[in-house]
């Protein structure tokens, strides 16, 4: 059985970054994720037209939280509580143990490795804390910055849409990884 209760917040740290709870001090920063053409070239999402459109989508997540339908990080460098990004695990399949990996940074923090170190640690987190069996993320093709993250982390590219069917994917690629404890008796392994 998958853990989604988590209280107090995990905040988790790497060597460089700390993930923390979403607040609405970050606003100005959502606002600039979810308004940047840069960022939401590949993410097929409304681009948020003022901060009150940030704050709406700081409570929605405050909400998908408390009801334990997903986890999702501000990602901030230590000793700056500014945030550069947000990592979360979301669409959890308590069925199937699984759950998807969701991830963006502001264009001045890209190509430094912040990321890798931020999924790498959720990564670990999902699996051994809520006890995932499979995470899953969803990219387009043309995405190689995130393509290049999830290899560079041991995801596979899941051909087959064993783990997304086709119709959810819609025109995305499906990458999975799989918790050690999962890997036994795998197809694909």
């Amino acid at each position: 059985m998958i853990i989604t209760n988590f209280t107090p917040f995990p905040v988790l740290q790497t060597e460089s970054l700390v993930l923390r709870k979403l607040t609405a001090v970050d606003a100005p920063e959502i606002f600039l994720l979810r308004s940047d053409k840069r960022v939401n070239t590949f993410l097929d999402r409304p681009i948020l037209a003022d901060i009150e459109g940030a704050h709406q989508f700081i409570t929605k997540i405050e909400n998908f939280i408390a009801t334990k339908e997903s986890l999702y990080w501000a990602i901030t460098l230590k000793g700056n509580e500014t945030l550069i990004g947000t990592i979360c695990i979301w669409n959890i399949e308590k069925q199937k143990a699984q759950a998807e990996i969701g991830y963006e940074l502001l264009p001045d923090f890209q190509g430094k490795g912040f990321m890798n170190e931020a999924i790498g640690k959720v990564i670990e987190f999902a699996f051994e804390e809520m006890k995932l069996s499979v995470i899953t993320a969803l990219t387009k093709t043309e995405n190689q910055s995130s393509v290049n993250v999830l290899l560079k982390n041991n995801f596979q590219l899941d051909s087959g849409y064993e783990f997304v069917s086709k119709e959810d994917a819609e025109e995305l690629d499906v990458y999975y990884l799989l918790s050690s404890a999962s890997c036994t008796g795998h197809s694909s392994i």
